[in-house]
């Protein structure tokens, strides 16, 4: 499945009513079955005490369903402000193995320029599991719940602030 129809899923999704964790499972759902080499793929919210916790999932559980920013790739990639792609995760050294059968990961955050809400992590079996195309998919799909993300905080901003955002 394409990003411009992932995306348009998700849009559709969004004009019928859909919520935020509706909106995040069906992407996490999408991405998934995208490609036959993505083996885990989730979403963590961040939230202001730099925790990232665990939303929607596809794959086997794990233990990290809270990560410390900082901590892993995940933690490094909000610390760094950055999406992270490892082609070979037993090369890195902060490394937090959620299955000893992982390869390889990706992590892309969901920004709105310097505000992160999220990030969509992907574990693979295979090494360097993801190409060019793979990842900009990824992207696309974060660059959509940025917009979902963004749109709900500005409605719930008198409120004080509720729920994950930080500032990269």
């Amino acid at each position: 499945m394409s990003a411009v129809e992932i995306v348009r899923q998700l849009d559709e999704a969004a004009a019928r009513g859909a919520g935020i964790g509706e909106l995040m499972q069906l992407a996490v759902e999408r991405i998934h079955a995208s490609n036959p080499r993505f083996h885990w793929t989730g979403i963590y919210e961040l939230y202001p005490d730099d925790v990232l916790r665990l939303g929607p999932f596809l794959g086997a559980p794990t233990d990290h369903v809270f990560i410390a920013v900082g901590r892993g790739v995940c933690g490094t990639a909000v610390a760094e402000g950055r999406n992270i792609n490892v082609p070979d995760v037993l090369k890195v050294s902060n490394y937090l193995a959620c299955s000893t059968s992982t390869r390889s990961e990706l992590v892309v955050l969901i920004r709105r320029g310097d505000r992160i809400f999220a990030q969509i992590d992907i574990d693979s079996h295979e090494a360097d599991a993801f190409d060019p195309e793979s990842v900009a998919m990824v992207e696309a799909v974060a660059d959509r719940l940025a917009d979902v993300y963004a749109q709900s905080r500005v409605a719930t901003a008198p409120r004080g602030g509720a729920g994950p955002a930080r500032r990269a």
